[in-house]
């Protein structure tokens, strides 16, 4: 098969199989001229950029407040964890009853509780008050990355003539290129209000955002996806309602994501620490930005190719380089090494969470689309929490570079297991049908 004719489809994980080919690639200028998308993609993306700034401006503004690192990653940690365990229910009841009813309290209850952890923080109140604040904190974070995935495979997949429905790859490619756009911005952001403003700020502005652009998200009714009836979703009369987790590729993937979450909790943690070593907590941002900037620059590259090799294999490939450029951090002394180093590990994040993110289009039926979704995004958070809890607690005893070692640990025990259980990340044996991209269905081979 030549490198020509590999559809994108299966960029997204999905599908090996060929368009003509005469048939010219999708690509995002194609997929951003779609009509209506951009209604509800500057808001989302606005509402996405907290998700980015919460970890990073806890553990700046408790640290602060408490001089502990192992606190300040302790209160994140609560956060992380609460966010794991709700988001897949709201992500269910989303899917069940529209995003709107779900959004607008959630995203009122989280300004309101960020407005009580910085009150408490800043009082100096006990460790045990800020973790009190910290669980509404993290269960009330919108899941707005998963609901914008699930908006693009509405207006995209509805398509009845199939001529949009190429584009679903594409989408996918640019959502994960768009989250990893998000950690360029919202760490270096939040770094910079906390220690240019004032140690609350970056919490501020995470409040600011998640109410404004939340809101204006939830305003946009015409791109929502239909909630779904009798336990039945839109497109899928047919099919009973399921729960995302009762599916085998679905848990081993939410597995997996605990280690990006691990390099994520374990860099942000990691680097600040070795910018506080260094007497300039300034150059924390610029390094955890170059971090980000790899993620971002590796992810519009992987968009962009027509692969050869399946997505199975591609994701081992992927957390293999991540372990590899994760194992020599901690030997790093220096400002420009580890920048170096931190963009290297960078480039490797994104084709592991694109290859990820896509492969779920293939594992579930779309009336669990949102769920599942949040449960990688859930996935991650709750590794960020053990990340920055171990990393704090690793350096305020023994330093920063003791805690660069947190992400190589998460990153080479998610390779043992998708390496051990990498079989059930086929959705159908080769030959069978299963889903391509957010919606059709084709004949696959997953390797």
């Amino acid at each position: 098969m030549s490198r020509n004719t590999v559809s994108r489809a299966e960029t997204a994980g999905t599908s090996e199989e060929s368009p003509a080919p005469s048939a010219p690639r999708p690509g995002y200028g194609r997929l951003l001229r779609t009509p209506g998308v951009w209604s509800f993609l500057l808001p989302g993306f606005a509402a996405r950029q907290p998700f980015a700034m919460l970890t990073i401006g806890i553990v700046l503004l408790v640290q602060h407040t408490t001089g502990s690192y192992g606190s300040a990653g302790a209160v994140a940690a609560v956060t992380g964890v609460s966010m794991a365990l709700f988001a897949p229910q709201g992500g269910k009841l989303a899917d069940r009853f529209g995003q709107r009813a779900v959004l607008v309290p959630g995203v009122l209850l989280h300004t309101a509780s960020v407005a009580a952890l910085i009150a408490l923080a800043l009082a100096g109140a006990p460790l045990w008050a800020l973790f009190v604040a910290a669980v509404p904190t993290g269960a009330s974070v919108p899941q707005i990355g998963p609901m914008v995935r699930s908006r693009w495979a509405a207006v995209l997949g509805g398509d009845r003539s199939g001529a949009r429905a190429t584009l679903l790859p594409t989408a996918a490619a640019f959502e994960s290129v768009t989250d990893e756009f998000t950690f360029v911005i919202g760490p270096v952001l939040a770094t910079a209000l906390c220690t240019g403003v004032h140690p609350a700020a970056g919490l501020i502005a995470e409040g600011a955002l998640t109410l404004i652009g939340g809101l204006l998200f939830a305003a946009q009714r015409g791109s929502q996806p239909r909630p779904g009836r009798n336990g039945r979703g839109e497109g899928a009369s047919a099919e009973p309602r399921t729960s995302a987790l009762s599916v085998p590729g679905v848990r081993v993937l939410a597995v997996a994501f605990l280690g990006i979450g691990s390099v994520f909790g374990g860099m942000q943690v990691s680097l600040t620490a070795f910018a506080e070593e260094l007497g300039n907590p300034g150059v924390n941002g610029l390094l955890y930005g170059i971090f980000a900037a790899g993620n971002m620059l590796a992810g519009i590259v992987c968009g962009a190719l027509a692969w050869k090799i399946g997505p199975r294999r591609r994701l081992l490939i992927g957390y293999s380089a991540l372990t590899l450029a994760t194992s020599v951090l901690w030997a790093v002394h220096s400002v420009p090494l580890l920048a170096g180093l931190g963009l290297l590990v960078g480039l490797c994040i994104a084709p592991a969470l694109i290859t990820g993110y896509t492969l779920v289009d293939s594992l579930v039926p779309a009336s669990a689309r949102t769920e599942a979704f949040t449960w990688l995004t859930g996935a991650v958070a709750l590794g960020q929490a053990a990340a920055v809890t171990v990393a704090g607690q690793l350096a305020d005893a023994f330093g920063a570079r003791a805690g660069f070692t947190v992400p190589l640990a998460g990153t080479a025990l998610a390779l043992m297991v998708l390496m051990a259980l990498r079989s059930r990340l086929s959705p159908q044996a080769l030959g069978r049908v299963a889903a391509r991209g957010m919606s059709h269905r084709v004949p696959v081979a997953v390797d």
